[in-house]
């Protein structure tokens, strides 16, 4: 299947399904025919057949022979299950594991049960999630979003889940157009802030910043960032943040500070705030392989205080990210929607304080 043909393919599929979720197509509703569909999408009737046998598959519809081809009304709202949602972007990332401890304590002292998806940081596989979910038996989600930095193109799904009056919980970031939904956050800025303030008084005035552009976290640490440095008045230089994306994070940041440390006569710098401390343990290989030393020669950062940060060759300077409490916290704050109760915006929208963790990663010059 050319690529073209496979687009309009899924286009096919992904419109039949969206539309039987939010009501658009009904139970019983007929659906236009193979050779309808085939015009509007420009594709085959053998293509169109495999969508069909796709939805048949799903269970989202049923054929009468003669007759054609029928919503089966599968997708209904339903209350009292049990089970509560949590969607975030990777099930073995160093975060995620606390986090749904925190989360999984709660619940199960409720009663609740918990599905358990992740989409790998893909907007795509975040919205197939929500369309499985949306077939399922649940009372309530708690999702971290993919790439929230970016702006979101299946913002149907959660109108579907607010008509379904299924509530949710963004947590460690939320998309712009839903910035009123209620949401468990870390204050990333002043995270940035703070590590970035802490190495501005032991002395360092030329720091790279290393930051993911693709979700809330990298951008609201970078904006600590640039503060720290403002307050401090170091001009920002441009040239001294390194940017990363999903797709190249095991990679770029890496190569580039290794790329940075071999100019280090042209473009001097002596410390790096790094995204997370993951990034950090890249950043310091990276200083390694051009025979820079950290903290000799760099005082390095990192955020989450992860047991990375602990058991990394140089123990990390870094921030306090509380994962079970911010566990704790969503599934507390959804529990309260199942519930009805009243909650107040100031409520159901928190930021958790960070704080610096001193370690051996950083010195004083």
């Amino acid at each position: 299947m050319g690529s073209g043909i496979k687009i309009k393919y899924d286009a096919l599929v992904q419109d039949l399904r969206v539309a039987m979720l939010n009501g658009d197509i009904k139970a019983g509703d007929k659906l236009p025919s193979e050779n309808e569909l085939a015009n509007k999408y420009s594709i085959s009737r053998q293509t169109v057949r495999k969508a069909l046998q796709v939805l048949h598959d799903e269970g989202y519809i049923y054929a009468e022979h003669g007759r054609g081809t029928f919503c089966s009304g599968m997708v209904k709202t339903r209350k009292n299950s049990k089970n509560i949602a949590v969607i975030t972007t990777y099930l073995s990332d160093y975060i995620f594991p606390r986090v749904i401890n925190g989360i999984d304590e709660v619940m199960t002292e409720k009663g609740y049960s918990i599905i358990l998806k992740n989409t790998n940081n893909s907007r795509s596989r975040e919205a197939k999630c929500l369309e499985e979910l949306l077939q399922k038996d649940i009372d309530g989600l708690i999702i971290e979003p993919s790439k929230s930095q970016i702006l979101c193109s299946h913002l149907n799904l959660y109108e579907i889940l607010d008509q379904y009056k299924i509530p949710y919980v963004f947590i460690q970031g939320c998309y712009s157009s839903l910035e009123d939904k209620p949401r468990i956050l870390m204050d990333d800025r002043k995270g940035g802030f703070l590590v970035t303030e802490y190495l501005i008084k032991q002395g360092h005035r030329d720091i790279v910043g290393v930051f993911k552009a693709d979700d809330i976290q990298g951008q609201e640490r970078h904006k600590g960032y640039i503060q720290a440095l403002q307050q401090a008045g170091i001009a920002y230089d441009p040239d001294k943040v390194i940017w990363f994306y999903t797709e190249d994070r095991k990679r770029h940041p890496k190569e580039q500070i290794a790329q940075m440390a071999k100019n280090r006569k042209k473009l001097f710098f002596d410390a790096v705030v790094a995204y997370n401390d993951q990034v950090a343990v890249w950043i310091m290989e990276g200083l390694e392989q051009e025979g820079l030393t950290c903290p000799t020669d760099v005082s390095v950062t990192g955020y989450d205080n992860s047991y990375l940060a602990e058991a990394c060759k140089v123990p990390l300077t870094t921030v306090t990210h509380p994962q079970e409490q911010l566990g704790r916290m969503a599934a507390e704050l959804l529990i309260r929607f199942i519930n009805n109760e009243q909650v107040e915006k100031e409520e159901a929208q928190l930021l958790i304080e960070p704080k610096l963790v001193i370690r051996e990663s950083t010195r004083a010059l």
